[in-house]
């Protein structure tokens, strides 16, 4: 099985490759997605974060106010560390879970997209690692049209990440969405094909079909020991 690793930053366009993949027919675990599940009403994480951060954060619905949340960690860097420690097992538990229910189906190319891939050491157990990079011009404008903030806030949310020119440099893959959509369309078909290139051995034994084939061979080896033994 081989473990995609996508990332960015704010804004990069991330979650367009990510469709990309997925129109592809590339199985896509969304951390994002993930998150979202666990902090809905009565679960564990949401739990956390209301005792962390007060009732001030919820919707009248008893919903978390993502949006309001958002602004209080993207100012305040001790409470943006506080959510991630709070959520950081949550989140990991969930994406595993999702990893396991592909594999299970038989899924050879998984793809994770996770905007905190590096911040929280997952990169170490995918390979490649592709990062949706952008000029740092077109981030701050994208950003300013997409969420209709100012230019110092929109500024302020992307210093609040790694940057992204950090990341780039240590990617395996990198896709430049600086330009057109049919531009990054042109650069995703080349790594399609690179992610969807034949497994190596260590990847072909960590799918589903080559843990079973290792379980088949090992039974059939100690049947076959067991049998020798009798006939001595």
């Amino acid at each position: 099985m081989r473990l995609v690793g996508l990332t960015g930053g704010i804004a990069s366009g991330k979650s367009t490759v990510s469709g990309l993949f997925k129109s592809a027919g590339v199985p896509v675990v969304d951390a994002d997605v993930v998150a979202r599940n666990v902090v809905q009403k009565g679960t564990g994480g949401w739990k956390k974060i209301v005792k962390a951060f007060g009732n001030g954060i919820l919707l009248e619905n008893g919903e978390i106010d993502r949006a309001q949340l958002g602004q209080i960690v993207f100012s305040d860097p001790e409470k943006r560390k506080l959510l991630n420690r709070l959520l950081a097992p949550h989140i990991s538990c969930g994406i595993f879970w999702e990893i396991l229910k592909l594999w299970v189906k038989g899924c050879l190319v998984i793809v994770v997209d996770i905007p905190l891939l590096f911040e929280t050491k997952m990169d170490r157990w995918t390979d490649p690692v592709v990062v949706v990079w952008v000029d740092p011009k077109t981030q701050i404008e994208r950003l300013m049209s997409r969420d209709g903030c100012g230019q110092e806030q929109a500024q302020s949310r992307i210093d609040a990440q790694l940057a992204l020119d950090w990341k780039k440099s240590e990617a395996d893959i990198v896709i430049d969405n600086s330009g057109s959509l049919d531009d990054t369309k042109e650069q995703f078909q080349e790594v399609l094909k690179q992610v969807s290139a034949p497994l190596t051995w260590k990847e072909r034994m960590m799918s589903r079909d080559g843990l079973l084939s290792i379980v088949v061979c090992t039974a059939a080896g100690v049947l076959l020991a067991q049998k020798n033994l009798l006939w001595c």
